[in-house]
């Protein structure tokens, strides 16, 4: 697929999202789906839980202080939101910021895995243990942060949440740690 292709059929997925078509009851209760946002082309997914209060008001993921954070890493490793896609398991901000329900990640998920096929992207990296366990449940975040996994052919990257180092700033030594290792993964997936 190009990468207008790719655009394109990102697009659609997006005006789906928008246009609540799963049934789901957060999806009425939200002001701003939040589909995803980035490059179509991109060798970095990052996919997080669920919007917060800031992503519902702007419709985009990580616009609060966790995705000040997470720009801030992303510069770190000489990369900026232009050249990777972020996006969430949930694409409705659940009521009260609580968890997800199973439901409602049984709902997103059809969306999340249509994003991932068409941007095939190198690297999926998990921002926090909500969305690694929808794909590794077996494993705790505190024992699988940092390193790699591979399930059919996709390669995950399990990280802390960035709002782990707003709340615990020993944690944003190790979220800064842990992301340094990305250029390297990426060239070890490229050979």
């Amino acid at each position: 697929m190009t990468t207008q292709e790719k655009q394109t059929e990102l697009d659609k997925i997006a005006q789906e999202i928008i246009s609540k078509k799963c049934g789901l009851a957060i999806a009425n209760a939200c002001l701003n789906p939040v589909p995803g946002i980035g490059n179509s082309d991109a060798q970095l997914m990052f996919i997080g839980e669920a919007p917060g209060a800031q992503e519902d008001k702007l419709g985009e993921p990580f616009v609060g202080a966790s995705g000040k954070f997470l720009d801030e890493m992303l510069a770190s490793i000489g990369l900026d939101r232009t050249e990777v896609f972020i996006t969430n398991i949930v694409k409705f901000r659940p009521p009260k910021n609580r968890d997800p329900t199973a439901k409602e990640i049984a709902g997103c998920l059809p969306y999340l895995y249509q994003q991932i096929e068409i941007i095939s992207p190198q690297l999926i990296i998990f921002l926090g243990r909500h969305s690694m366990n929808v794909f590794l449940p077996e494993l705790k975040i505190s024992e699988a942060h940092g390193k790699i996994y591979r399930r059919s052919k996709m390669v995950f990257l399990p990280l802390y949440h960035p709002a782990a180092a707003l709340y615990n700033g020993s944690m944003r030594a190790t979220l800064f740690e842990d992301f340094s290792t990305i250029p390297s993964i990426l060239n070890e997936l490229k050979n």
